[in-house]
């Protein structure tokens, strides 16, 4: 796979009569690259994720994700397709609160058709790997927000997704949660993770990011490359 994401004139209007929300925007994200999208309010940064996560469709060009025209997926095959290659972070966390960790982590890959026990044993792997493994029976309410991040991050990676997508992954958590999620994100990256990530947190983009790229009205106004993610 040469690109991950593959964006090809893509263009986003929500009024028929008005200037695109997005684009048109050329984009390619290569396997292991960290992106980072940062703009203002109205920029088009939501608008970009969720054409990448196949959450809305454009009104021109291409979309493609690890080799997969989403574009012109059907509903009922986008969500097969981000269930099993697209794990999703979001700034509110979205867990279940009456489930446990474990089973918030383990139930993507179960709807995704993993056997419950083998399951359960990626969710414990994942929940060692970020050290969560103590809170596995607790419940996310119980869970400080940076505990929950990690949740949330584990159960976005229990069916191995070629791409991970983080919408404002520190903006609902104090300094020192997000210190924590900024480190487990840069260790995501470290390890090979293709990521991106949508912030107007310009620190946590400096610290994760190989790539940034800056979008204003909807256009591409700078596209930068970090020497390396410390």
């Amino acid at each position: 796979m040469t690109h991950v994401i593959e964006l090809t004139g893509v263009a986003k209007r929500y009024d028929s009569g008005g200037a695109p929300a997005l684009g048109p925007l050329d984009l390619r994200v290569a396997p292991g690259e960290a992106l980072a999208v940062t703009g203002p309010s109205g920029s088009g940064k939501s608008t970009l994720l969720n054409l990448v996560a196949g959450l809305d469709k454009p009104t021109e060009g291409t979309v493609t994700v690890a080799g997969q025209r989403i574009d012109r997926m059907g509903e009922h095959a986008l969500a097969r397709f981000r269930r099993e290659r697209i794990g999703m972070v979001f700034q509110f966390f979205n867990l279940l609160d009456d489930l446990t960790v474990a089973d918030n982590i383990s139930l993507p890959a179960q709807l995704a058709g993993t056997a419950r026990r083998r399951a359960a044993e990626r969710a414990g792997e994942l929940m060692e790997l970020l050290g969560i493994q103590k809170h596995a029976r607790a419940y996310p309410g119980r869970l400080s927000g940076g505990e929950r991040q990690r949740v949330a991050v584990a159960r976005a990676l229990v069916n191995r997704p070629a791409l991970l997508l983080a919408d404002e992954p520190t903006g609902a958590l104090d300094s020192a949660s997000g210190q924590d999620v900024r480190e487990l994100l840069m260790d995501l990256h470290r390890g090979g993770q293709t990521l991106v990530l949508v912030t107007h947190d310009l620190a946590l983009a400096e610290a994760c990011a190989s790539r940034t790229i800056h979008l204003v009205d909807g256009r591409l106004a700078l596209d930068t490359r970090a020497e390396a993610v410390r």
